[in-house]
């Protein structure tokens, strides 16, 4: 079967990174996937020209408003797979929540990320009931063998030995929803109470006018250092060689990089907000804060108390194993696509 996939592909973000697994499950399955980038198709006469000249059978959006509503009315079966954005802001704007409910109304089925997702979606929209499935990411981690830990610090500005550094890593594209500044005064604070730690945020630059702001406000901090973005295999590199693991956003679907921390037996320090909150259970998983004060309180506690770093780590890996399988995840997908199969045969 021959598939148009719509996603707002900023690189390295999580967005980004799913539709490119997602994609790679369905070529496994023997289908023709055309990854395209919402961002670029505008119209809908644009997407009916591309679904004629490619000769497209179907369609899969990730993001039910921003690729959900360029798919619909034009004759071909669909799926979508709820954003973290959809249920978290785009929902709350009449206009689009109108038009997100039309778009499901057509959809053959979506794919949530949690449980918690699903049934917000479900209180939106009761007469998509029946066709929301929860499949959560599927992680895989391929850490550069050849990445050099002592380079990366040398590139973050930081001369110390690497032996007795801390370094707390917060990965996001830089734009405002993943509060990149959030902790960077409190961690300031703490960096002159003791030198050995540092914040360096990772990652790719989103939103030019907020990253100068980032860019400015870091220049001037002691104890956080800014980094552009990395391949994803040096990333993986990072992140396994890193104390711990950040997460500050406002709002979030699922975050790459916390499932990912956790597969490289990394801990976790995230936000508590409910798309963390899904996946990280408190002095379990990982560690939840509600202010930059309660984050440095955590951080601290994390730093002296090697056993609650353990005891995380484990059930981290664990829950990974168990939750975020990639063949679990490749499976739902494949035979979810199938019903679109099927509908073009009726």
């Amino acid at each position: 079967m021959r598939l148009l996939f719509l996603a707002v592909l900023r690189r390295h973000t999580g967005n980004a990174v799913t539709a490119e697994r997602v994609r790679d499950h369905l070529e496994a399955a023997g289908h023709v996937c055309l990854l395209k980038d919402a961002v670029d198709l505008e119209s809908s006469s644009e997407i009916a020209h591309l679904i004629r000249a490619e000769n497209l059978e179907a369609a899969l959006a990730l993001h039910l408003y921003r690729g959900g509503r360029l798919v619909q009315g034009h004759g071909i079966p669909f799926g979508i797979i709820f954003g973290g954005t959809d249920l978290n802001e785009d929902v709350n704007q009449r206009e689009k929540n109108e038009v997100m409910g039309k778009v499901l109304e057509e959809a053959r089925f979506a794919v949530a990320f949690t449980e918690s997702m699903k049934e917000a979606a479900q209180t939106q929209w009761p007469h998509a009931r029946g066709k929301i499935y929860v499949q959560s990411q599927g992680v895989v981690t391929v850490p550069n063998a050849a990445f050099n830990w002592n380079t990366f610090l040398h590139c973050s500005g930081i001369n110390q030995n690497a032996d007795n550094l801390h370094i707390f890593l917060l990965v996001c594209g830089l734009r405002q929803v993943k509060d990149p500044l959030y902790l960077v005064d409190a961690f300031s604070e703490w960096h002159q109470e003791e030198p050995n730690v540092y914040m360096v945020i990772v990652g790719p630059e989103v939103d030019p006018v907020f990253t100068r702001e980032v860019k400015a406000k870091v220049k001037r901090t002691a104890g956080v250092r800014l980094l552009g973005e990395m391949p994803q295999e040096d990333l993986h590199a990072a992140l396994k060689n890193c104390f711990a693991v950040v997460n500050s956003s406002v709002s979030e679907g699922m975050s790459a990089a916390i499932l990912e921390a956790m597969d490289l037996e990394v801990p976790v320090l995230a936000r508590n907000i409910p798309g963390n909150a899904a996946v990280v259970k408190h002095e379990v998983t990982g560690l939840l804060f509600s202010d930059p004060q309660e984050f440095v309180q955590l951080a601290k506690r994390l730093v002296r108390d090697p056993a609650l770093e353990k005891e995380i780590v484990a059930n981290g890996r664990e829950y990974v194993r168990r939750y975020h399988s990639w063949q679990a995840e490749r499976d739902t997908y494949q035979s979810l696509v199938q019903t679109l199969e099927g509908s073009i045969e009726e």
